[in-house]
């Protein structure tokens, strides 16, 4: 007897199979030969777009299952947090009981750690497996850590916290500030120091912003920026709806005047990324005084400070003369990630000048493969013939479906130079 078609699809992780398999009836919570519910294999390849749709067709995520686990508590363990969240479901359906076993379940992770709770489950001592990877699905980071067959994922601090949350628990300010600082990574990019900045981001509540702005004061650099991302995101929050933001002038004022004081790096390439999202005639001359600054990553959130002088849906922007000069120069920097952004910048920008198409042209053979991919996408943008050779420099891209649009330009430009052509081929 063949594998079951649910079954298969979802090993190959094929989301539109299973997607229209469900629709057509299939039954969500088939088991594969070896007794393995979809759901789990679902879980165990960390797919939670195709873990949602079995939930929402039907498949049981608190199934006790043979080894005494459910999906749900294997959802926990995977440190995965977005198959956590489109598992939970109505948090009003889940028992007091199943409540209390999924946190204590995460509490104990998240007081392990994801190193020391995989040495636990498979008893050895053996060196752990480290790679970094990105959630495609919910744009994010984790760490991957892989010991004697088992993998996890180190989100395991943001799945409490959903997990509080979900279940109407109100931790305060100071302890979520406290776990997110004590992360081993910490950083906008990574899962757990996300979800813990959007989960007090969502309170919107004065209190929350007092106690962010505080942190303004910290002498630790890690809490200061803690904080300007929860000012940034409690601002963000409201773009959400038609709403004015309460927190717009005061986290403006607060920004402005911080750049002007914040002596460590990191958190001063918060700061000015998060005046990128106010319009103030402020915010562009100081971050050009920050133009030469030694830290690349304060001179990577320069062209986030630049004014814009219109904008299209499309994402393609005006930016004023001195705005355009500085991604010029900013295009040549020393640094990789710089020259990246700037290029990103430059491709999408309106500016009629010749400099952008010269100044793309030269990152063409640039070391890092997404300026090289930029260059050739703003080049064909303006019609400009030196974006076929670039695309033969681009090389190998992964995750090739995701950039499919941005790396489709060149040939969208042949197009348009043969449909330009034929009308005078044929007269």
């Amino acid at each position: 007897m063949g594998e079951d078609p649910l079954i298969t699809a979802v090993r190959s992780g094929d989301e539109n199979a299973v997607r229209m398999l469900l629709e057509d009836g299939a039954d969500p919570d088939v088991f594969d030969q070896q007794g393995t519910p979809a759901l789990c294999l679902a879980i165990s390849a960390f797919n939670s777009t195709i873990a949602g749709y079995l939930v929402e067709g039907g498949a049981d995520p608190d199934r006790r299952l043979p080894d005494g686990t459910t999906p749900l508590l294997r959802a926990v363990d995977s440190g995965s947090i977005g198959l956590v969240f489109d598992l939970l479901g109505d948090a009003a359906m889940i028992s007091e009981a199943t409540r209390a076993e999924l946190l204590a379940r995460a509490r104990q992770w998240h007081e392990m750690g994801p190193v020391a709770g995989l040495r636990e489950r498979t008893g050895t001592s053996d060196e752990v497996e480290r790679v970094r990877i990105r959630d495609r699905e919910w744009f994010t980071e984790y760490h991957e850590l892989r010991l004697g067959g088992i993998t996890v994922r180190d989100g395991h601090t943001g799945i409490l916290t959903l997990l509080e949350k979900h279940f109407g628990m109100h931790l305060g300010f100071d302890e979520l500030a406290a776990r997110a600082c004590a992360l081993e990574y910490p950083g906008w990019e990574h899962a757990a120091w996300s979800e813990i900045v959007r989960t007090l981001a969502r309170r919107q509540d004065d209190e929350t912003w007092e106690a962010a702005a505080a942190l303004q004061d910290h002498p630790h650099p890690l809490h200061r920026r803690f904080g300007v991302e929860v000012l940034v995101c409690l601002h963000l929050e409201t773009e959400l709806t038609n709403v004015p933001s309460p927190f717009e002038q005061r986290t403006l004022e607060l920004l402005l005047d911080r750049a002007k004081e914040e002596g460590h790096p990191d958190v001063l390439a918060e700061t000015l990324a998060g005046l990128s999202h106010h319009e103030d005639p402020r915010i562009e001359p100081l971050g050009l005084s920050f133009l030469a600054h030694a830290a690349p990553q304060v001179r990577f959130a320069v062209p986030s400070t630049l004014t814009i002088v219109n904008s299209e849906r499309s994402g393609r922007k005006t930016f004023t003369s001195e705005g355009l000069n500085v991604l010029l120069a900013l295009a040549q920097d020393t640094d990789s990630s710089v020259r990246q952004v700037a290029g990103y910048r430059l491709a999408y920008s309106l500016n009629p000048e010749p400099a952008i198409g010269d100044t793309l042209a030269d990152l063409l053979d640039d070391e890092d493969q997404q300026t090289r991919i930029w260059a050739v996408y703003g080049l064909a943008e303006r019609d400009d013939p030196r974006c076929i050779d670039g695309a033969d420099r681009v090389g190998p891209v992964d995750e090739y479906e995701s950039w499919s649009w941005i790396l489709g330009a060149a040939s969208r430009y042949e197009q348009r130079r043969r449909e330009r052509e034929a009308p005078a081929m044929t007269e």
